[in-house]
């Protein structure tokens, strides 16, 4: 038999669960988009949307997943033939590497593999190698979605200030943005990109470049962008078909209003909080049943884990095994091991996800640890029980 009929829980990490108003926001006809109700609601996004980059400088929508984000952080950055310097902590780090490559960049990588997070001072000696000055960026992720290790941005920028070297710093916030805290300007980050399924509560769909005074200089400095990913005209746009280099995404600007306006009645600290103690939840009930089983966290220091996305691994076939229980036995999708593998997995069969981001509560979190460990205990999964009351007691605490 199955019970897992009835409203679904999509617990991967994006796209996320989405909001009933941010649904029905955008259950609605078609509006005129060259003038009226559309052109006052986008231009009331974008104070929105810095306030929760923690942000000043500028912003420019694109109709893009978050690959397009990192190759229109690129565009208008960084020439073909030019040098980035990559801090890979996993598989969406790669990712973007690939993107500059894509586009004649040159990438020098670190890779600090799957279970470590940048180490700034490997960047530093890096950039003080490039007495020439050749690399004009350093890419990193603040959350790899991946691995669900968590950068210390702040760490990698006065790193950089240290050696004088006078490269951009640039976040993919893909997966952190409105989970994780994240201070824009305050930690000196010159380019920041973000899409909008996770954190945002919206559907895919739409990626965001911010960049401040800094990164829009060496935009200035580019021989050519190309006219769909060149953000200046975004930014600062004549008329309003430039904000999106024609028409609008329309109903997708309906649900982000929304869900912008969700995220400003409860306020950015508290949704950082809220995070925080959900993903602390989380990770009570892993390390509770991994005591004396098989489960393990694939980041084992909680200071350096996302409070969006938790990585784990049981091993194969159980990883695999319960992933499907949970989806067909009992309604909860979990997500799949992205990237991740051993020797004895090469498929990555053994690992899964969980996503908690967005608009996620503490029943939302209480359920989708009852259902996985339910499914340890119906697969013969070897686990401590208990970890379900572990969280509790975590929520209770944070709850006060």
């Amino acid at each position: 038999m199955t019970l897992a009929n009835g409203r679904p829980y999509l617990a991967i990490p994006g796209p996320s669960v989405m909001p009933d108003r941010v649904l029905q926001a955008m259950h609605r006809p078609a509006p005129n988009i060259y003038e009226g109700e559309l052109v006052a609601m986008t231009h009331s996004l974008y104070p929105d949307l810095k306030a929760v980059a923690r942000t000043e400088g500028n912003v420019a929508i694109y109709i893009c997943n978050g690959h397009g984000a990192w190759e229109a952080a690129l565009a208008n950055t960084v020439a073909p033939g030019e040098t980035v310097l990559s801090a890979v902590t996993g598989r969406f780090g790669n990712g973007w590497a690939d993107v500059a490559e894509g586009r004649g960049i040159t990438v020098q990588r670190i890779d600090f593999g799957t279970r470590a997070p940048i180490d700034p001072a490997r960047v530093a000696e890096a950039l003080r190698a490039d007495t020439a000055h050749r690399i004009k960026a350093v890419l990193a992720t603040h959350v790899d979605t991946a691995t669900s290790v968590r950068n210390d941005i702040a760490a990698l920028r006065r790193a950089i200030d240290e050696t004088g070297h006078p490269a951009l710093l640039m976040s993919d916030n893909i997966a952190s943005l409105a989970c994780d805290r994240f201070e824009m300007d305050a930690w000196g980050v010159d380019v920041m990109i973000a899409a909008s399924q996770k954190g945002l509560m919206t559907p895919p769909g739409l990626g965001f470049v911010f960049f401040n005074d800094r990164a829009d200089q060496a935009r200035k400095a580019m021989p050519r962008v190309s006219r769909y990913w060149d953000w200046a005209p975004r930014a600062n746009p004549e008329f309003y078909y430039q904000l999106f280099c024609g028409t609008a995404p329309t109903h997708h600007l309906f649900g982000l209003r929304v869900a912008l306006d969700m995220l400003m009645e409860e306020g950015i600290e508290a949704v950082w909080t809220r995070h925080a103690a959900l993903a602390r939840a989380i990770w009570a009930a892993c390390e509770r049943w991994g005591e004396n089983g098989a489960l393990r966290l694939n980041i084992a220091d909680r200071s350096l884990r996302s409070h969006a996305v938790t990585a784990a691994r049981l091993g194969k076939p159980w990883g695999a095994a319960l992933r499907e229980w949970t989806d067909t036995k009992a309604g909860v999708t979990l997500g799949i091991g992205l990237g991740m593998s051993e020797p004895d997995d090469p498929t990555g069969s053994g690992f899964f996800r969980f996503g908690h981001m967005g608009h996620v509560n503490a029943h939302m979190i209480l359920g989708l640890l009852g259902v996985v460990e339910a499914g340890m205990g119906a697969l013969s999964i070897p686990h401590s029980p208990g970890g379900v009351e572990a969280a509790a007691r975590e929520i209770a605490a944070a709850a006060g």
